[in-house]
């Protein structure tokens, strides 16, 4: 066995880059960390085209900028996310804020002085209020059918706040798939205000199909997995398969669950490619997304 292949014991370090290339020398979630870290960089210097998939409560959770940062310097090209994401960004996007909270409270007591809770997140009831009044022109005054992205692109042109990654989005014609979109407060919202307004959600399928047969490599991360990582992981059955791959979830692969689903299962799909980089960062997300983020944004700097 060559000296590279040993263990080599952390040591204290200030710099978060060389701390994240020793996780690479341990072993177990540290390792993988240090892999995934290294798999996202090398998709953002061979110029793969990226897609970047979260589910769960990550905009609640802080994680809005990262993917505002990742648009601004061309760390994805496509972003895939749920309804509910949706919604916190355009919490934050209209300036209310989500507030640290306690997972240990009294949940009656909370809903009578209109907090709503997110384990250890509370948000004011008065936020979806303040949504509800700015999506609602907008739905109504829409005609046709729309991609769920080219839907978001109208709902990112009227945002004023630079950091959303909505606006973002718009700006840079960055599509922002959403399969769950029905299935959040925004959802109810279109079903409510919508005159002539139709999200298409078939049309999002044959435009993410039309992405995939770009000839190019392709690369994927996957935040959480549920239905972003199916509708992504899905769209290259017709392809070859995804070059490169990084998934991070806490959820174990012998439940059956997709979000537990591994990489190398994925590739009996012809998901993945049969020699594709991946692995699997077995972690709380808001835990290792931003060291994974750091890591390969200061490579770039």
């Amino acid at each position: 066995m060559e000296n590279e292949d040993k263990i080599t014991p952390i040591t204290p370090s200030k710099d978060l880059i060389q701390l994240i290339e020793k996780f690479n020398n341990t072993a177990f979630n540290a390792r993988r960390l240090g892999e995934a870290a290294k798999i996202y960089k090398e998709m953002v210097e061979s110029n793969s085209f990226i897609f970047f998939t979260m589910a769960g409560a990550m905009i609640p959770a802080g994680m809005r900028l990262i993917v505002a940062d990742a648009m601004k310097n061309g760390f994805l090209d496509v972003f895939v996310t749920t309804g509910a994401n949706i919604v916190h960004e355009l919490v934050e996007s209209l300036g209310i804020e989500h507030y640290r909270g306690n997972a240990n409270v009294d949940d009656i007591k909370l809903a009578n002085q209109n907090i709503n809770r997110i384990y250890d997140v509370f948000l004011p009831q008065k936020a979806f209020e303040e949504v509800e009044n700015f999506v609602s022109p907008i739905i109504s005054e829409l005609d046709g059918k729309y991609t769920t992205f080219e839907f978001l692109w109208e709902i990112g042109k009227k945002i004023e706040d630079r950091n959303s990654f909505l606006r973002i989005a718009y700006e840079r014609e960055i599509p922002i798939f959403c399969p769950t979109l029905h299935d959040s407060i925004l959802g109810l919202h279109i079903a409510i205000y919508r005159k002539k307004l139709e999200i298409d959600f078939f049309k999002d399928v044959y435009s993410m199909l039309d992405l995939c047969f770009q000839k190019r490599k392709f690369g994927v991360v996957i935040v959480g997995g549920g239905v972003p990582k199916n509708f992504t992981l899905q769209a290259m059955l017709l392809n070859e398969g995804f070059d490169y791959a990084i998934q991070i979830t806490t959820d174990s692969p012998q439940w059956g669950g997709l979000s537990g689903a591994t990489l190398e299962e994925a590739k009996s799909w012809c998901k993945l490619k049969e020699k594709a980089k991946a692995v699997t960062v077995y972690c709380d997300a808001t835990i290792a997304l931003p060291l994974i983020y750091t890591y390969v944004k200061n490579l770039k700097l």
